[in-house]
């Protein structure tokens, strides 16, 4: 069996997809499944059975013996939380637990970290193990993630195979019930459908021009492609950086959700609120040479041809994924 945690959310429904289209059935999908704005994400997939969060310890104690490997995606995410015992609490020592089972029962593991942990950049966007302890997230939600970085990298007990992936922008269908929290690409296409405009931020950063903001946007259907690699190979544990590992403008984003939706590029800027402006992030991009070092060669989408896709074949339908 392989195991999903927050197999309701965005980024791991659409991992159940694609290990059902690999031909893998036998999935064990844990989350709190009181939400009913996210069942569509799983309704229609082949899986075994679904474990309530809070059960999953007891219920692996009971079953490890037939898991062959856990995705650890589930999170809080909400990066405008700011009670650091929910993040404790749900992020780091439940991901601790996790490990430390995966030792025990020698589990292969692949956990979700963010590139909220590298703040505003000061360090780059290099995934290098020495480089973690200096890292400067912006908020509690980056804070959880990079905590529990610089836990695992010092432990002298590790899972068998190992990897922490630092995700950068995802977007992608299954992602309707996360409101605010949604990509850019999400809002984009709401905002162009029902007033035939966008808001962008303006920059209050000389070197940016506004819309010229950037970010490493990275399609969820090459995420769950690195994913599944990643059980497939199962050596080079450590952590790694998950963007397109190029960045791109907020622009160029708008501009290409205009054009597949055939409506005249019309883009207001409005200020940034004041309260992130001082926090706000004018670039990000991964360095993806160590993910490729160890041999992950697919093309990633470009962002025009993620965007395509993405408006085409789900938002316009309001399809899953």
């Amino acid at each position: 069996m392989i195991v999903i945690t927050g197999a309701a959310g965005f980024i791991p429904s659409c991992l159940v997809s694609k290990l059902n289209q690999e031909g893998y059935y036998e999935l064990v999908l844990v989350d709190d499944f009181s939400k009913t704005e996210k069942k569509k994400n799983y309704e229609g997939k082949r899986f075994r059975t679904l474990v309530e969060r809070t059960e999953f310890g007891s219920w692996l104690d009971q079953n490890y013996e037939h898991v062959e490997f856990i995705f650890h995606l589930g999170a809080r995410t909400d990066t405008t939380e700011f009670d650091k015992e929910i993040f404790d609490r749900l992020n780091l020592n439940y991901s601790k637990m996790i490990w430390k089972k995966c030792v025990d029962y020698a589990i292969p593991l692949v956990y979700a970290s963010s590139a909220a942990t590298y703040g505003l950049g000061e360090f780059g966007y290099d995934d290098k193990h020495e480089l973690i302890p200096t890292l400067k997230p912006l908020n509690p939600y980056g804070d959880s993630k990079n905590d529990f970085d610089k836990w695992a990298i010092q432990q002298n007990k590790s899972p068998m195979f190992w990897a922490g992936l630092k995700f950068f922008n995802i977007y992608g269908p299954n992602e309707y019930h996360k409101g605010r929290m949604a990509s850019v690409i999400w809002h984009a296409y709401n905002q162009i459908k029902k007033t035939n405009k966008m808001k962008l931020f303006e920059s209050h950063n000389p070197k940016f021009e506004n819309g010229g903001q950037m970010r490493d946007f990275v399609y969820v259907k090459d995420v769950v492609e690195v994913l599944f690699f990643l059980m497939k190979h199962r050596k080079n544990s450590g952590i790694y950086n998950l963007g397109s590992g190029e960045a791109r403008t907020f622009k160029d984003l708008t501009v290409a959700t205009f054009k597949v939706m055939n409506v005249e590029p019309n883009i207001e800027f409005v200020p940034t609120p004041i309260d992130i402006r001082d926090k706000y992030q004018y670039y990000t991009q991964a360095n993806m040479s160590k993910l490729k070092s160890i041999g992950y060669s697919k093309d990633f989408y470009t962002l025009e041809q993620g965007v395509a896709d993405y408006v085409e074949n789900y938002l316009k339908e309001g399809n899953y994924y």
